[in-house]
């Protein structure tokens, strides 16, 4: 008989199978175009995005893609650049100025399939003006620890960049832009999405200048000035030069929500999807998550067990201290400590794209044993909590989950098991 554990474990893998580009490509190959076609493209998944589009597409094509270091795949035609993610470094510039060079010179007959997916921001720097790449760098792990949503560290990063906000696609023109989107954003936004490099979207310079005085985010005084002049705002929506893309999102966290559910059932059990756009304080959602299931099992409300709940979206932490771990993994210890002792109550967290946080592991499982083994082991579950040092609970638990890079991301996958 599965384990609670490989069970949730099975679940998790079936959600990201029905994001990888083999499953959901092909329902979105763009015309031929008279003239060329040029391939570009960032993120975690890219490399897999590009494979699959170069093997099922029917003429030449030529370009580049920048993925993360250690999620290459191998393409014939088009090239794989892998550079750092979450900090950018000097080869995601380098990767960043490639893009640009491939989309140079194309006329009305041209085609650009753009293939963006989570990680893309990172993986792109761009720094504009006078800025450095240091300058993006301290932007970037400032707003990495601001525990701001996804939706507010993009809306930021577009106003300090020279390619995203839908600036990859003004140098494309006039050659027509179909986007292809693996959206890991709440709620599917394709412009938040990797900050759109091919898609300008909401959220004004205005708009990042309050964001960064909400949440605090402490920036260096090159990116102020920046930030202060009108230099800085991104691409208008209703540019002329944007009429005539196209944007579609090929897998979404929904899908994937939806895939698991449909195996929970097979295997017996009723299954629900609370959300796929959760947002938040990861400590905080998951006293929601945690509630709900002690709900169940107490009173059978809101719904009766056995049964599986499941949610996605991107939770986000407020780093205080210096410990590893992710949003998946800082869930699941605050999980754990409200289901200390509760037999029948299981959960995995784990981020889509394989990766959750500073180490290798996607995220972890937890039941209402695990934080007894954590003291047994000699560690302090809540004091792990409040220090960020999710990945040393659960080594000590010895139930990390590390199923390496999945050439997806369609963001946070929670599971729990109520029986």
């Amino acid at each position: 008989m599965m384990s609670e554990r490989s069970f949730l474990e099975s679940l998790f893998h079936v959600a990201v199978e029905a994001a990888l580009p083999d499953r959901c490509i092909d329902a979105f190959l763009p015309e031929k175009p008279k003239g060329r076609t040029i391939v570009i493209g960032a993120g975690k998944g890219a490399a897999q995005l590009a494979a699959a589009f170069e093997e099922r597409w029917d003429g030449p094509i030529s370009g580049a893609v920048v993925t993360r270091y250690g999620y290459a795949a191998p393409c014939k035609s088009i090239d794989v650049i892998e550079a750092a993610h979450p900090v950018p470094d000097e080869a995601g510039l380098k990767g960043a100025a490639r893009l640009f060079e491939c989309v140079e010179g194309l006329t009305e007959d041209d085609l650009v399939v753009a293939l963006i997916c989570g990680g893309g921001s990172a993986l792109l720097p761009s720094p504009p003006g006078d800025l450095a790449l240091a300058d993006e760098i301290a932007l970037n792990q400032e707003l990495l620890k601001s525990g701001a949503p996804i939706s507010v560290m993009n809306c930021i990063r577009k106003h300090v960049s020279g390619i995203k906000g839908g600036r990859l696609a003004l140098a494309a023109s006039p050659a027509r832009v179909v986007s292809l989107i693996v959206s890991d954003i709440p709620g599917d936004v394709a412009s938040y999405v990797a900050s759109g490099p091919t898609i300008p979207g909401e959220g004004t310079l205005e708009e990042a200048r309050a964001y960064i005085e909400a949440y605090e985010i402490d920036l260096p005084k090159a990116v102020q000035r920046h930030l202060s002049g009108d230099a800085a705002r991104a691409p208008d929506a209703d540019d002329p030069r944007f009429e005539g893309n196209e944007t579609h999102i090929i897998a979404s966290a929904q899908i994937s929500l939806e895939a698991a559910a449909r195996a929970a059932r097979e295997r017996g059990f009723d299954a629900f999807i609370l959300s796929d756009a959760m947002e938040g304080e990861s400590r905080e959602v998951a006293h929601v998550h945690s509630a709900i299931a002690k709900q169940v099992l107490i009173r059978n409300q809101p719904f009766s067990k056995p049964v599986v709940i499941l949610s996605g979206g991107e939770t986000s932490v407020s780093l205080k201290n210096k410990g590893r771990g992710g949003r998946n993994g800082e869930f699941l210890l605050s999980f754990a400590l409200d289901i200390d002792g509760e037999a029948s109550i299981y959960a995995l967290a784990a981020d889509t794209d394989g990766i959750d946080g500073s180490e290798d592991n996607a995220g972890a499982y937890a039941d209402g044993d695990t934080v007894a083994t954590i003291r047994k082991a000699g560690g302090d579950p809540a004091w792990l909590l409040r220090h960020n040092d999710c990945w040393a609970a659960f080594d000590m638990a010895g139930t990390l989950f590390v199923p390496g890079p999945t050439g997806t991301n369609v963001n946070d996958f929670r599971a729990i098991l109520v029986k």
